[in-house]
């Protein structure tokens, strides 16, 4: 018997892999949340009609699995040229691109969740993402993807941002709410009304900013600004009327 699966609640949030490998198990729908790359990246893409291959490292190489799509491949490093896991790379993708979007946190998570609907949340479509995977069930996990120590142990850092947009999608979430869904909610109640000055002064903000990705930070701390829920089917992240 697992102890953290938050069974008793439809509303469940956990971090990580871990997190979705706990909640996934029963639920009618799992978000991934990776607000200042992944998920806001996927948002603004599908937004424009793009379709977006999360990637695994464990797979293949990235671009042996660009070409098996006959996708392009985004750049990691976000200073290069062309589409990156830089939001603001993608404000123009033309409808109908297919791009693989590799990252270790919110890409990775999204091909965990086996055949539990899936969706990639953040800020941005925090209101319909919502209401999409509601429409799926009851039960909804939701899951902060948060960073990683690349210094260090290349281990999990629980991050502000995604705790803050985990929590904007839980608060249009309906249902019995577990406590750890709670806190996360009332940490974006905390900071709603001033979302990019908090993104400006969070770690990872600063660090985006620093090295001249300010538009990135004021991308991903935008509320609702998308009427399009990026939903994971046939290995991408498309639009998907439900």
């Amino acid at each position: 018997m697992s102890y953290n699966r938050q069974t008793k609640f439809d509303i469940r949030c956990e971090w990580g892999e871990q997190g979705v490998k706990a909640l996934s198990v029963d639920s009618d729908a799992v978000i991934i949340v990776d607000v200042l790359s992944f998920s806001t990246c996927v948002s603004v893409a599908v937004h424009n009609g793009a379709i977006v291959y999360p990637f695994h490292s464990n797979m293949m190489t990235a671009q042996e699995y660009a070409s098996e799509k006959n996708a392009l491949l985004a750049s990691k490093q976000r200073n290069t040229k062309g589409y990156t896991l830089s939001p603001s790379s993608l404000m123009t993708i033309p409808r109908g691109t297919k791009i693989v979007l590799p990252s270790p946190n919110g890409s990775t998570l999204s091909t965990l969740t086996d055949k539990v609907p899936t969706f990639a949340g953040c800020l941005r479509n925090a209101r319909v993402v919502a209401k999409a995977a509601q429409k799926l069930g009851a039960r909804v996990s939701v899951i902060p993807a948060g960073e990683r120590w690349f210094s260090t142990d290349f281990s999990l850092r629980p991050s502000m941002e995604d705790w803050i947009g985990a929590g904007a999608i839980i608060h249009y979430l309906s249902g019995k709410k577990s406590f750890e869904a709670q806190a996360a909610e009332n940490i974006f109640l905390q900071y709603q009304n001033h979302l990019h000055d908090v993104f400006q002064q969070i770690g990872s903000g600063i660090e985006l900013i620093d090295k001249g990705f300010a538009k990135d930070v004021k991308l991903a701390s935008e509320l609702n600004t998308s009427t399009i829920a990026p939903r994971l089917k046939d290995d991408a992240y498309q639009r998907v009327v439900l």
